[in-house]
């Protein structure tokens, strides 16, 4: 006898299950904005997520990884996704991209944001603000298409008009959002392009985690020694920005931001409804 493939969409008990992992990601990542300044290391700011995930109840979902022992995934300046926090000292006018997740009584959040560090470089901090600010419309711009589409391929169109109207950028193709629940990453994939296919329905108990990664420049990439770090492979800087998401009956729900996602949906006239 087959065994049938596991559902992406969710019950209502179980959308409700996934708010309180959604908000305490969202608190580890605003405790460690508190605290990013220059001069401050990657692994204190580590240490600062795995406090609060587990002071909140939780356990920190990246240490439960095979092979990665971290709360957070730190990537600066040309890094794209995974850095490992350390002993890295963060400088004035880098441009860091803090992801974090958290796991409560087994559902999971996930979410990651950029900053650029006061100080160094005027014209430098000025183009890399500009790569955070393109990168987080742009999910916010996906995030809202999720709010009327009929199928998910249709947020990466989005995503992908979002960060081309601002500018050439690179859009980075070997990583994508995901399908977030019982697991971190599960079925489907969230492109952040347009691709051939209109991808799964989109309908009350979908939960996706959106995450465009943007660079200045090339979207080819190399692993560093680490096995972890993802780096542009022309040096160019990189932005990461991530939500995850709720589709339910009365509408969408950002779970990993306490207003729902209002500050960034209510502008594009998208008004996000709790989960009840």
């Amino acid at each position: 006898m087959r065994r049938r493939k596991p559902s992406i969409y969710k019950s209502p008990e179980e959308l409700r299950a996934m708010v309180r992992p959604g908000l305490l990601t969202e608190a580890a990542l605003t405790a460690v904005r508190e605290a990013l300044r220059p001069g401050v290391t990657t692994g204190e700011l580590d240490a600062i997520a795995e406090r609060t995930i587990r002071d909140g109840g939780g356990i920190p979902n990246f240490q439960l990884v095979p092979g990665y022992r971290h709360t957070l995934c730190v990537s600066v300046n040309d890094e794209i996704v995974h850095g490992i926090p350390g002993d890295r000292v963060l400088q004035p006018g880098d441009i860091v991209s803090v992801d974090a997740g958290a796991e409560v009584d087994g559902w999971n959040g996930d979410s990651a944001f950029t900053t650029v560090l006061p100080g160094g470089d005027a014209p430098l901090a000025a183009a890399r603000q500009t790569l955070s600010d393109t990168t987080e419309r742009a999910l916010w711009h996906g995030i809202a298409a999720l709010a009327h589409a009929r199928s998910l391929n249709e947020v990466g169109a989005v995503v992908e008009d979002a960060v081309d109207e601002t500018g050439a950028w690179g859009i980075v193709e070997d990583f994508t959002g995901h399908g977030i629940g019982r697991s971190m990453h599960e079925e489907p994939p969230v492109f952040n392009y347009r691709v051939r296919g209109a991808g799964p329905a989109v309908k009350p108990g979908l939960v996706v985690a959106i995450e465009p990664m943007i660079t200045a420049g090339t979207i080819d990439s190399s692993t560093d020694d680490d096995d972890w770090t993802i780096r542009t492979l022309d040096g160019s800087d990189a932005a990461h920005w991530e939500h995850s998401v709720a589709v339910h009956a009365d509408g969408i729900w950002v779970l990993t931001a306490t207003d729902g996602g209002a500050s960034g949906l209510v502008p594009l006239g998208v008004t996000p409804v709790p989960i009840t």
